[in-house]
């Protein structure tokens, strides 16, 4: 049951004002309003609670100046300046740093309008194995088309020969963006496996 407390005020025009206010009872406690707290599931709980003294009351609102531990959100990580990207630039992988190193020996092939060209390239010192073209003397003279499948075949075969007599066994090789291994670029590939190197 509330009971009614009254209080008189007075204006600066001299009239009386009387102003009726309940006061609540709880039961069970003899706590008052400002002291009972949300429950925990509630909305109003999650706001963190700030302390501010009677002199903070009583100096304007600009000079008031909140608790450093008032719930702030802040981001865990922030996306870093261009500045400090260039300083500190993205490291290589452990398969980037390793890889010239696991497969040194790196097969290139080229394929015109006219001719032919492949290469085994030792990728530490950029220093070519073994290289055939069907553009050279020997091969543009004896093959009846340098752009052919049979072609192909012959590249394949003199691209293992070379790569063996310089005690090369095993190659790799690295298709480029939207690149299929099919066609003339499958046969030199197979020539290559079927003459006794190692793809890896």
């Amino acid at each position: 049951m509330a009971v009614a407390s009254a209080s008189v005020t007075s204006s600066t025009a001299g009239a009386i004002l009387y102003c009726v206010s309940p006061s609540p009872v709880y039961s069970g406690t003899n706590r008052s309003p400002l002291e009972k707290r949300p429950s925990s599931l509630s909305w109003s709980s999650s706001i963190p609670l700030v302390p501010i003294s009677s002199q903070q009351l009583r100096k304007p609102p600009s000079s008031i100046t909140p608790s450093r531990r008032v719930g702030v959100v802040q981001a865990a990580w922030t996306r870093r300046s261009r500045d400090e990207a260039a300083k500190r630039p993205n490291k290589k992988s452990w398969k980037q740093k390793t890889d010239m190193y696991m497969r040194p020996f790196l097969l290139n092939v080229f394929f015109s309008k006219r001719f032919i060209h492949a290469k085994v390239m030792h990728r530490g010192t950029s220093k070519v194995i073994s290289v055939a073209s069907t553009n050279a003397k020997d091969l543009r003279n004896t093959l009846p088309s340098l752009t052919d499948n049979d072609a192909c075949r012959t590249i394949g075969q003199l691209i293992a020969e070379r790569s063996k007599d310089a005690d090369v066994f095993a190659i790799s090789y690295e298709p480029k963006k939207n690149e299929r291994i099919e066609g003339k670029l499958a046969i030199v590939l197979d020539t290559i496996k079927e003459n006794g190197i190692i793809f890896v």
